[in-house]
């Protein structure tokens, strides 16, 4: 008995040498920060910029950054995952520029009406050179830090009684972002502008707070919005510009390195992005029509009326805001060169 509990008890201290040896050997690397992301989207261009980022960053800082993938509004409401972006609370959050217009008016122009021909004349000018920097910098002062920025589609409409020709805007409340651009656009249309974040807009629609909503069409799609409205009215007469940023106080908490990689993942992510967004948008249609929606275009006189009511809609607006005018003609500046 006490031979077969010796060779028992040499087996057990030969198996945890073994178990010690190998841990040793391979040890389990655990990321010294942790970067919460956030969004309000799903499934769409935004969530993936998210995605691809965290494959990149995680990649470029052998594992010291860990990226957590939060969509849906899972951190907060858009307002407050940016306060929470200047608070430190969150680390990263990417969205319409719109939204950040409480820190900085000039984010607004990128809302502006008749500024951008489709999504990819939108890419090409917030990706350019000479306009990226720049937009990707103008968060600093207030606590964020640009990572990147994209074209994410147009702004369409979607009512309970559907936007079928330009007088049907009239008398409607319908839900926009958050900029002065955007209010100004609805006063002219004749309908009432309702600022609200992503995460209150379907059940708003199914109380009737709102008779409908701006939103790209990927948001229509991922949200199930057919439960509500059926028809999808394009106008292109705004095209969406996302921003992704991260918190200056959490980025200054890291070392030069890393500082480095979180920077370098996010401007090789919004191109990367760009190019996703891009090729995903082609089924958007087709796959709104297998819900049982339908997308609809105003009529052609009826786009030429819209486009001569809203083409002044940036200059009015900003033209006792220095500041935001001088943006609106940097970016019209580099969007004629696309």
């Amino acid at each position: 008995m006490t031979t077969a509990i010796a060779m028992t008890c040499g087996a057990v201290r030969g198996l945890a040498v073994t178990f010690l040896t190998c841990a040793l050997a391979n040890p389990a690397v655990a990321a010294d920060f942790v970067m919460k992301f956030g969004t309000a989207t799903f499934n769409e261009s935004q969530h993936q910029y998210i995605k691809f980022y965290k494959e990149a960053v995680e990649k470029a800082s052998g594992g010291r950054i860990e990226v957590g993938v939060y969509p849906r509004s899972e951190l907060g409401p858009i307002p407050r995952m940016i306060d929470g972006l200047q608070l430190g609370t969150v680390e990263a959050y990417v969205g319409p520029a719109d939204f950040y217009v409480g820190a900085d008016p000039r984010f607004g122009v990128f809302s502006t009406p008749i500024l951008f021909r489709d999504n990819d004349h939108a890419s090409a000018t917030v990706l350019d050179p000479e306009l990226n920097e720049y937009i990707l910098g103008l968060g600093i002062p207030k606590g964020f830090v640009g990572l990147g920025t994209f074209g994410l589609g147009a702004a369409n409409y979607a009512a309970r009684n559907p936007i079928l020709r330009l007088s049907d805007f009239a008398g409607k409340k319908l839900r926009v972002n958050a900029t002065a651009m955007e209010r100004e656009k609805m006063r002219r249309l004749g309908a009432t502008a309702v600022p609200m974040p992503l995460n209150e807009v379907l059940p708003s629609l199914q109380r009737g707070v709102i008779d409908g909503t701006m939103s790209g069409t990927s948001v229509f799609v991922a949200f199930k919005f057919n439960d509500v409205v059926k028809v999808i009215t394009v106008t292109n007469d705004t095209m969406l510009v996302s921003l992704a940023m991260v918190s200056k106080v959490w980025l200054d908490q890291l070392s030069p390195d890393l500082r480095k990689a979180v920077i370098d993942a996010g401007r090789a992510t919004q191109v990367k992005t760009s190019a996703w967004e891009k090729e995903f948008t082609k089924g958007l249609t087709k796959t709104w029509n297998d819900m049982g929606g339908e997308v609809h275009m105003l009529p052609a006189d009826d786009l030429a009326k819209m486009a001569d009511l809203l083409k002044s809609v940036g200059d009015d607006v900003s033209k006792e805001q220095p500041d935001v005018l001088a943006l609106l003609q940097k970016v019209r500046t580099v969007a004629a060169k696309h």
